[in-house]
């Protein structure tokens, strides 16, 4: 049985692909004129569907929102603009709720994008566009709960979304700041300078100090590093743990020797203002833990490690 329904379904989806036509080229061509918002009604089933519909546009460029017919004609009409396009849905395009809006919205100038299963419907005739979603059969063997036809609705809410989001540009970065608590956003939008340690906490040392004192920053600052900077605050090297474990296998004193003697000279870093993103694939590239940050000056800003990372989400 359950076969059987995904190919139900899936049959009901593939018969859109015949109904991409003029009318759905006019109706995302209305969604991308809309000087509005994009509001998305239904009732019952239709209804939860419309709400997803109205949350993937606003999430793809073209603000949307979902009112419900009951409640819009107890106060929530006021929610609609004149400038407003409403995408309409009912299966049967008769619901009572949302017949009874249609006049309102007549009234107040806002267009209507229908989407029924009935072409000859009370909605149809009311939109200026009426897409088909109509399905040979229901997956449900008694032919009563809405379940072909409620995804039918949701793949032609898809395509339009899609083409609309398509035809306006919309580029990953966009999509990151519809998204900015989400790991896309993350990774998208997160500079290094949102994440680093600066001022004070930036293990950084002079190169003319001994190894010993150098440990003593290194390890204050717990980032696995210590920066060494020239008298102009610019990154003349790096020491880090892996760098400590190869000069104690070396025998060397760290009360005689300088840290510019066994410093990586000058080294990785990365610019502030980068992303965390790019922080996080030079140390994947060259197999190191911390990096110093520099400024639009070329000079010593902060530090990060990929704990900072770790700790932001972006890995």
């Amino acid at each position: 049985m359950g076969q059987q329904v995904i190919d139900t379904e899936a049959q009901a989806v593939l018969a859109l692909r015949d109904r991409i036509d003029d009318q759905f080229v006019e109706a995302c061509q209305m969604l991308l004129k809309c000087e509005g918002r994009i509001v998305v009604c239904g009732v019952g089933k239709s209804g939860h569907i419309a709400n997803k519909i109205a949350a993937t546009l606003a999430s793809t460029g073209s603000p949307a929102f979902f009112v419900h017919p009951s409640e819009a004609s107890h106060g929530d009409f006021g929610m609609i603009k004149r400038e407003d396009i409403v995408i309409a849905i009912s299966y049967s395009g008769e619901s009572e709720e949302l017949k009874l809006l249609l006049p309102l919205l007549k009234r107040s100038g806002n267009q209507i994008i229908a989407l029924t299963g009935k072409p000859a419907s009370s909605l149809a005739c009311a939109a200026k566009v009426t897409l088909d979603i109509s399905v040979t059969a229901e997956a449900c063997p008694l032919g009563l709960a809405p379940t072909s036809s409620t995804t039918a609705t949701l793949a032609m809410g898809d395509a339009l979304a899609v083409a609309v989001l398509n035809q306006r540009g919309f580029s990953a970065a966009d999509f990151a700041l519809t998204h900015p608590g989400g790991a896309l956003g993350k990774r998208l939008l997160l500079q290094v300078r949102d994440i680093m340690v600066s001022g004070h906490a930036t293990p950084t040392v002079n190169a003319d100090i001994s190894l010993k004192d150098a440990l003593y920053e290194m390890s204050a600052g717990q980032l696995g590093l210590v920066i060494i900077t020239d008298n102009d605050n610019r990154l003349a090297g790096v020491f880090s743990d892996g760098d400590l474990r190869r000069a104690l296998d070396l025998e060397i004193n760290i009360n005689l020797t300088l840290i510019s003697e066994i410093m990586t000279p000058v080294g990785h870093s990365i610019r502030d203002t980068q992303l965390a993103v790019e922080a996080l694939e030079k140390m994947e590239h060259h197999k190191i833990y911390a990096l110093p940050v520099i400024d639009e000056n070329d000079t010593i800003c902060g530090a990060l490690n990929m704990h900072s990372l770790l700790k932001a989400g972006v890995v």
